[in-house]
């Protein structure tokens, strides 16, 4: 088992780790407490995320949700994770969503064709029973999983990929494409009401974040009745380790209506107002957090019981040895909180998810340096 490297930098930090100001909640279900201070030395669960057919490089993770309909192949509860690289390790080949049971069990719930190769880290679950899935393919036939920069700077041998809406047998219902709207997924987060959501998606090729507002019709049928882009302008560009740089981590205060979006390439994190309701475009955003002592290339973006920020730092930008496959935390008033790393080795962070259990949080994050998923459960 690797070592988990903790860093506790702020006061509040430090009070945390010494067990002198905690709030681990009054029994009420509370989580008003910060997330990686409390992790314990090694995992409560740690599961290989390669299937039987030898796929590699997990990226995206997704909880199964209370309100989730039984009847399929998933319970509440489970974990998903994509792969994004086949078993040639070929970046943007990768065909199978793994499902983890909460003890540690594994199927594979989803195997898609080559038309939908490279699940991404847009990866999601809706509770009326549909799972939600990115692509951004390689197209280089001769060379697989290479992606290279076009006379414009353009990504070559990159597909512009599309959003898969699987049912709860992990059969496809749809397969959603569009030339403005979805132009390399490349993760999403969801906005879940019910019979109605919102799917943020950011797209790694045109450098940009989309909304596609949904309705459960009363048929139980999923429809998309509107499409805007709320966000553009990131860096975008090829990378020999990453396949591709953009927009990556996405995550809603849903109190506040703010986005908050993970630009690898720019090395920041960027927040987005109005985001459920605006029709319009915002550039990039405001600059929430620009950390470059704690931030190598953010990718992974979710947001903690607490309302903290939790970033998985990729290192395909400004990187450091001394900090590698890092998994971050910041208060929404921007402070940052502490950091540890997930694998001694860089570029293993990538897919992080969290959810409320009881008075405490089960916290999952996948290292795709040895292909495993890592599970804390704090109480």
């Amino acid at each position: 088992m690797i070592a988990r490297r903790l860093l506790y930098i702020t006061s509040l930090a430090i009070a945390v780790a010494a067990g002198s100001s905690a709030t681990l909640g009054d029994g009420d279900g509370d989580q008003d407490f910060p997330v990686i201070p409390h992790l314990p030395s090694s995992p409560t669960l740690s599961v290989s995320t390669v299937p039987a057919n030898g796929d590699e490089n997990p990226y995206g993770v997704a909880f199964v949700p209370p309100e989730f309909p039984s009847g399929g192949l998933l319970l509440p509860g489970d974990i998903l994770v994509s792969n994004f690289n086949n078993n040639q390790n070929s970046q943007g080949t990768g065909t199978t969503i793994v499902n983890i049971s909460p003890t540690g069990q594994t199927t594979v719930f989803f195997q898609s064709n080559a038309d939908t190769m490279g699940l991404s880290t847009a990866l999601g679950v809706l509770q009326k029973g549909y799972v939600i899935v990115g692509n951004v393919p390689s197209t280089n036939r001769k060379n697989p999983g290479v992606c290279t920069p076009g006379p414009e700077g353009q990504e070559e041998g990159v597909g512009k990929g599309s959003l898969t809406i699987l049912n709860r047998f992990g059969k496809v219902v749809q397969v959603l494409r569009s030339e403005k709207f979805l132009d390399g997924p490349w993760d999403l987060t969801i906005r879940d009401q019910g019979d109605q959501a919102s799917v943020f998606v950011s797209n790694a090729l045109s450098a940009t974040v989309t909304r596609l507002d949904l309705e459960i019709q009363s048929s139980g049928d999923l429809a998309v009745v509107n499409k805007t882009q709320i966000a553009s302008g990131y860096t975008h560009r090829c990378d020999p380790n990453a396949f591709v740089v953009g927009p990556t981590g996405l995550a809603l205060n849903p109190q506040s209506d703010t986005l908050y979006v993970a630009s690898t390439g720019d090395n920041e994190i960027f927040a987005i107002p109005n985001a459920s309701s605006r029709e319009s475009d915002a550039g990039e955003g405001s600059v929430f957090i620009n950390d470059p002592t704690h931030f190598h290339g953010p990718l992974g973006l979710t947001l903690a019981p607490n309302g903290d920020l939790l970033s998985a730092q990729g290192d395909a930008v400004n990187p450091d040895p001394n900090q590698p496959s890092e998994i971050v935390e910041y208060s929404l008033q921007k402070q940052f909180l502490a950091e540890f790393s997930i694998d001694p080795a860089s570029g293993s962070a990538f897919g992080l998810a969290i959810v409320p259990l009881g008075d405490g949080f089960r916290f999952a994050a996948v290292d795709d340096g040895t292909n495993m998923l890592d599970v804390w459960d704090v109480r």
